[in-house]
């Protein structure tokens, strides 16, 4: 048998080693788990976080309102101790969420400049208790909070709402955090419904620091499939919520994660997926593992 020309030798090499990088490329990509604590009804923290690392989630995404009344509650000393506690047990903080149920009387476009600026003023307050606890994005949903009242016109209500915005941003950029606006329905807003708006939102901020979120269930409310929105949408979001439309989390509904997984990863996206979910029935312990099983079939080979 004759062997192979040194030209032939040089050419299977340089073929081989690009296929190498190819596959070394396929396995450097990945996506983090994480998961919401309001999940976690009645939880200490670090018990959340304890539970979650065993299953293998890499990160807690929180929402105040489970920890006090007002961020301006939780001192500097809980603050570092939440955070060792994440740091103990080997998973992140992905950030924060749910931000502005409590306290109460937060609104980010009501025709009362008062309500604007104690609102904003508590957005900057917001970033800084992400931060303190290690966590890099801070979710803007908050339905309620947000609603266009009777008499404001949708443009008005976009102008009081950026802002509201302006002065955290600007916090946000010198505290390393993202803040994400959600799109939400219309059955749960009527302030920003879809990606496409949310991103004409953030743009004119000119800011990396303003990004938006996808949310799987939202997303299911668009005349769109996902892996359009996902398309359109990259490189403006910086977190992923995983859901179901019918409130409950990945593997609990008829939402097929496989092809979201493969545009996630076709776009380039390598920020957490976090299960956030609004029915509780099946219990904490339930929804968190049967979740990350859902999703890591998902993932799977990608």
């Amino acid at each position: 048998m004759s062997l192979p020309s040194n030209r032939e030798s040089s050419r299977r090499r340089t073929q081989y080693e690009g296929l190498n990088s190819i596959r070394m490329a396929s396995n450097l990509w990945r996506v983090k788990f994480a998961i919401c604590n309001e999940i976690f009804q009645g939880w200490k923290i670090e018990d959340v976080f304890t539970h979650a690392a065993g299953l293998g989630y890499h990160g807690v995404e929180i929402a105040p309102f489970t920890l006090a009344e007002a961020v301006t509650d939780i001192s500097g000393a809980e603050r570092k101790r939440i955070r060792e506690a994440a740091t103990e047990r080997g998973i992140s903080v992905a950030g924060i969420h749910w931000v502005l149920v409590k306290p109460e009387g937060m609104y980010i476009n009501h025709p009362d400049q008062t309500i604007r600026q104690r609102t904003s003023n508590y957005l900057c307050d917001l970033v800084d208790f992400c931060a303190d606890l290690g966590g890099t994005r801070m979710v803007v949903g908050s339905p309620k909070q947000r609603n266009i009242m009777s008499g404001v016109s949708a443009s008005q209500a976009r102008d009081w709402a950026a802002e509201t915005f302006r002065a955290a941003v600007a916090r946000s950029e010198s505290r390393a955090i993202t803040i994400c606006l959600e799109p939400l329905s219309q059955a749960e807003t009527n302030f920003i419904n879809t990606a496409a708006e949310a991103i004409e939102f953030v743009k004119p901020f000119n800011s990396a620091r303003f990004q938006i979120i996808l949310d799987a269930k939202a997303m299911c409310s668009e005349a769109k499939p996902i892996p359009q929105i996902i398309r359109e949408s990259w490189p403006h979001f910086a977190h992923f919520h995983a859901n179901d439309k019918n409130l409950k989390g990945p593997g609990f509904g008829e939402l097929d994660f496989k092809p979201i997984a493969a545009t996630l990863k076709e776009v380039g996206y390598n920020g957490f997926v976090s299960v956030e979910v609004f029915n509780f029935d099946e219990g904490a312990e339930v929804i968190a593992s049967k979740s990350l099983e859902c999703l890591k079939r998902a993932f799977a080979g990608l």
